[in-house]
């Protein structure tokens, strides 16, 4: 009896062993600033082979959409799979930005996607800028480990600093360790170095570093890799700026000011860079240079990219591991006359989102279907294998994984006075005052003419949508 009790022991142990190491493992790639200014995306004139890659082995959605144009709340959004808090007077742009974070006294208490993940079994580690500042920790310097952004999220978060010394340092950095002051730091920067020039390069090899360790590991593993690169200032390794020597970028397609009241705004935080005394919406010729800054970051970007898959692959783990690439939000390049994010236009609210799992059966199709980033928890709750919370308030994306002809949704996005849908045809915004903006995509000008005044049926029902979606998180106006 002892010995058949011995064998049923054993074979349990092993068995859950085998089960354990059948389980997917999950990599997050995000990349701050990222617009779909890239080779498969249409892009042309971007070198962005790894990415470009990435999307022919997986699926690559051409229309998904962030939940806010903002790096902390979009980062909410993705993390935890829902739209974020209601709307209580003054707006609170992301619970990463609180000092207590996910214990906003305003705020439902739920896991976030990494703590799902870790409490079914995985070993959840980030690197780089995921959450909303490097590293995950607040603090003057953003390096206090009594305050993290995500309360038992992860094993371990780390952010490498190197020669910048804190994470806040290095966010905002440029070459060898120099760190943005006010007013001081040049906008764009090139240097003769190599890719530790520049942060990422640094946070790419601890990300390798993880990798190879979590894959020899007993236990299935979330590893979120968050590159800083395009975010401003557009500081790079020359090699890349180099690859746009004697390409021609195309400009801006719509670079005029929009009329009546719009999110429209006086892109801060760019004008807050030393530019020389040179503003890029009446000069020409340095629009074009900082759109090719901005494309060579992208390929800097991408390199990281293609050097984080190489060692997915060495390491054998891309056989049993599902791969995200995210972009934060948008950035306007221009366009609307704005130089960043923050606004509620298509160009701040469109990203990249490539996702791969390596059981897909048909790979490299492209998808144009609508999806949104709360969509990302619940999809791969389901290609891992594990519940889906009822908190989530995204909708998986199997389907459309699985079926290139399946239709995707309509997609939501917040900031502190206004929220947007967006539709298959139409990009409906209402702001906080009452005021309205009803935009045709159909229509050759899209979001340059605002027909809502004659659409007061269409304006009620995406009004109603909103609603429906997002529920109280949705503005409520009295009539």
């Amino acid at each position: 009896m002892k010995n058949i009790i011995t064998v049923v022991f054993v074979l349990l142990l092993f068995g859950g062993q085998f089960l354990m190491a059948q389980q997917k493992n999950v990599l997050l790639i995000c990349i701050d600033d990222l617009r779909p200014e890239l080779n498969s995306f249409g892009a042309d004139y971007i070198h962005s082979p790894n990415i470009d890659s990435l999307a022919r082995m997986g699926r690559a959605f051409t229309r998904h959409y962030v939940n806010s144009p903002s790096c902390g709340p979009s980062r909410y959004a993705f993390l935890t799979g829902q739209y974020g808090l209601e709307y209580r007077g003054e707006y609170n742009q992301s619970l990463f930005k609180r000092s207590e974070s996910f214990k906003d006294k305003n705020a439902s208490i739920t896991p976030s996607m990494p703590e799902w993940f870790r409490r079914n079994g995985y070993t959840t580690v980030s690197v780089g800028k995921v959450s909303h500042h490097p590293g995950g920790r607040g603090g003057e310097n953003w390096d206090d480990n009594n305050i993290p952004e995500m309360p038992n999220a992860w094993d371990k978060h780390i952010m490498p600093v190197a020669e910048w010394e804190t994470p806040k340092g290095a966010m905002h950095g440029l070459a060898y360790g120099k760190v943005r002051t006010p007013n001081t730091r040049d906008v764009i920067e090139t240097v003769d170095g190599n890719d530790k020039s520049y942060p990422d390069g640094h946070i790419a090899e601890e990300g390798l570093r993880q990798l190879d360790q979590l894959a020899k590991a007993d236990q299935p593993f979330f590893l979120a890799i968050g590159l800083i690169k395009p975010h401003l200032p557009f500081g790079v390794p020359k090699k890349y700026l180099d690859l746009y020597e004697n390409v021609e970028i195309p400009p801006a397609s719509h670079p005029e000011k929009p009329k009546g009241k719009t999110t429209w705004h006086g892109s801060g935080e760019f004008m807050n860079y030393n530019r020389w005394d040179k503003d890029p919406r009446k000069d020409k010729d340095f629009a074009q240079e900082l759109k090719k800054y901005y494309a060579a970051c992208v390929s800097y970007a991408d390199k990281h990219v293609g050097d984080i898959m190489q060692k997915l692959k060495e390491t054998g783990a891309d056989k049993n591991t599902i791969v995200v690439l995210w972009g934060d939000h948008g950035w306007h390049l221009g366009e609307h006359a704005i130089w960043g994010k923050h606004s509620l236009f298509e160009e701040s609210l469109k990203s990249p989102l490539i996702i791969y799992d390596p059981a897909m059966v048909v790979k490299g199709k492209m998808r144009d279907a609508i999806v949104e980033s709360v969509d990302v928890f619940p999809t791969l709750c389901d290609l891992t294998g594990l519940s889906t919370p009822k908190f989530a308030e995204g909708t998986s994306l199997q389907t459309l994984i699985d079926n290139v002809n399946a239709e995707g949704h309509e997609a939501v996005a917040f900031k502190s006075h206004a929220t947007t849908i967006r539709t298959e045809r139409y990009r409906f915004t209402q702001h906080k005052s009452g005021v309205v903006e009803l935009y045709d995509h159909k229509n050759t000008l899209a979001e340059q003419v605002n027909i809502a005044n004659d659409n007061p049926q269409l304006v009620e029902e995406l009004r109603r949508k909103i609603m429906v979606k997002m529920g109280a998180k949705a503005f409520t106006f009295s009539e």
